[in-house]
């Protein structure tokens, strides 16, 4: 990976940074409009005392509604976690909810500062009932969007496809390449060797910034080597990263790195093919025992396999301008891919002729598609579930 083809998915969003960010606006914005606009000349004009009762009736209409409508989200959140898996925040990370209760938010300051603004005057603008309605109604859509992706994220095939779209989002970002039969050379890291350690609580590590991490790392003539994957857990005292050739701060590395307490989509490969896994795992155990489910699960980690078949993974190398790698970032590869998505599901679909077969139609479908070098553990893992349908099932079933 080098310097010009690289790092667009390794530059860190500023997610969190933007939702208080459009809060904050949309709030200065209806302060500016509820003292403004009350100060056009009142031509058409109304009498100011009949429409600040209404402003003020808009105004808590729209924060009350607002609040009734984002009481979804935390029943949402509940059934998804209780129903999916609790990892499955789909919903609660959807920009439409940061923005549309920002919208609320501005709506609501601009109503109540409007109304005490022509509280005291004769008579004020016709524009100034007339921008409260609008924005109402606008903010009424956006809710109704709200509820609309909230009930969409209590089924599960919607829940599957989004899991899907995200997950193909990120690997299309990073496996831009064709697989290539020949492999990668080893990188050569020099010595001496620093490690960067995490202090503090535990963590989950999120998202890197690439562009300034490979700009110090050139600077200071060094290769970081990261030793914690994106999606990986981070405890007090581990090992975080090495530094080769020459020691760095510590900052240097630390505020280039966001951490959380969960992960997320933003650049985790695998967090994905992991939900779609635990979406299946809970639906083979014997409290629930839906194979359909598991089968549904399955159909999305084929279409995510299909896609990693032909791409090269071997791409963690970070060069700089000169083609000298300076950052070193630790990606699954395609055996990893594989023990993710399938393992865990083959050991626990024993019991179940439903998921085995697809299992095996799945297998066999990769075995034809992957590259020679790669059948190998594709044919292990098909004799494997074979094995099973053979000794467990009839043979009409496993045939």
């Amino acid at each position: 990976m080098n310097e010009s083809g690289s790092p667009t998915l390794f530059r860190r969003p500023r997610r969190r940074l933007r939702a208080g960010l459009a809060q904050i606006v949309c709030a200065v914005v209806g302060l500016v409009g509820g003292l403004a606009l009350p100060a056009l000349p009142p031509s058409p004009a109304v009498l100011s005392k009949d429409i600040v009762g209404a402003l003020f009736t808009v105004g808590f209409g729209v924060i009350g509604l607002a609040s009734v409508v984002f009481s979804l989200l935390f029943l949402v959140v509940q059934f998804t976690s209780g129903t999916f898996t609790p990892r499955l925040n789909l919903f609660g990370d959807d920009p439409i909810v940061w923005r549309t209760f920002a919208f609320a938010v501005g709506v609501f300051v601009y109503t109540i500062t409007a109304a005490l603004a022509v509280a005291h005057r004769g008579r004020v603008s016709v524009v100034v009932p007339v921008v409260a309605l609008l924005l109402a109604l606008v903010a009424a859509l956006l809710m109704r969007t709200v509820q609309l992706r909230a009930f969409v994220f209590i089924r599960l095939t919607p829940c599957l496809d989004e899991i899907n779209q995200r997950t193909r989002r990120v690997h299309d970002a990073v496996y831009s390449a064709p697989y290539r039969d020949t492999p990668s050379e080893p990188v050569d890291l020099p010595a001496p060797v620093m490690p960067i350690r995490w202090s503090g609580r535990p963590v989950v590590l999120q998202q890197i910034n690439v562009p300034p991490l490979l700009t110090a790392a050139t600077d200071h003539d060094v290769v970081i080597a990261l030793r914690v994957p994106i999606g990986g857990q981070l405890f007090d005292g581990d090992l975080l990263a090495e530094v080769h050739q020459h020691a760095i701060p510590d900052r240097l590395l630390l505020r280039n790195t966001l951490t959380g307490r969960e992960r997320t989509f933003e650049q985790d490969v695998t967090f994905g093919l992991r939900l779609l896994t635990d979406i299946a795992l809970r639906a083979l155990s014997t409290a629930v025992n839906d194979p359909a489910t598991a089968v549904q699960s399955l159909e999305q980690i084929h279409d995510l396999l299909r896609r990693l078949a032909g791409k090269e993974l071997d791409i963690g190398y970070v060069a700089d301008a000169r083609g000298r790698v300076r950052l070193v970032i630790p990606l699954p590869t395609w055996d990893d891919y594989l023990r993710l998505a399938l393992d865990e599901v083959i050991a626990a679909a024993s019991h179940s002729p439903m998921v085995l077969v697809r299992l095996r139609d799945l297998l066999r479908g990769l075995y034809d598609e992957v590259p020679r070098p790669r059948r190998d553990p594709v044919a292990d893992r098909l004799g494997l579930v074979e094995d099973r349908l053979r000794s467990g099932f009839p043979r009409e079933i496993s045939a």
